[in-house]
Order: C-alpha cells, then structure tokens, then sequence
C-alpha cells in the first residue's frame, strides 16, 4: 500500500525526469505557426576518456622562480618558439638534468 508521501515523490521523480514540455509542440505550431519551437533540455556532455600520455601534477614554486619560468618562455617566443610553455621548459630542463651536480641542501 502507497502512503500519500510516497505518492508524492513517485509523482516528483517522474516529473522531473520528464520535459513538462515534450509533446507541445504540434500545438505551439498551430497557435504561433511552426517558427516557436520548444527549447530542448542540454544534453549531457561526453565524458571523453582522460589521457595516459601524460597527467597533470601541481608543483609549489617560489614567485622569483616563476617569474624567472615566465621570462624564459617569452624569450623563446621573441626568438621564433612560438608553442613555447612552461611545461616544455621545465621537461626540457629535466632531461638535461644531472643528478650528481645536485647540491645537498
């Protein structure tokens, strides 16, 4: 047996799961003439499967060292690098990176 509050949100759901206004629109056509049309709910968007290639990572940096990041990458770009970035200079850096020259602080 369905009590009235259950009932309610049975009938809640199925409203809200619905577009109140599907099915209007051969009435909105012969009222205002075919130009009215029914707004259509967004459709949800795709969720496109996330990369493996690389990921994001987030790294704390002293502002002086990312001014100094930023100063660089606009060198590159006045000299032609024009996809230049921070991510590519700082890979780049990594690469050429030896670990024996790091000081112990």
């Amino acid at each position: 047996m369905m009590t009235m509050k259950s009932r309610a949100q049975t009938t809640t759901r199925t409203a809200l799961a619905e577009n109140p206004l599907e099915g209007e629109q051969l009435l909105l056509d012969n009222l205002f003439g075919s130009s009215m049309r029914v707004p259509r709910r967004p459709q949800p968007a795709k969720q496109l499967p996330k990369p493996e290639h690389y990921k994001v990572v987030s790294i704390s940096l002293y502002v002086e060292d990312i001014e100094r990041l930023n100063r660089m990458v606009n060198e590159l770009k006045r000299r032609g690098h024009y996809k230049a970035n921070k991510s590519q200079l700082i890979r780049h850096a990594l690469a050429q990176l030896d670990l024996d020259t790091i000081p112990k602080t």
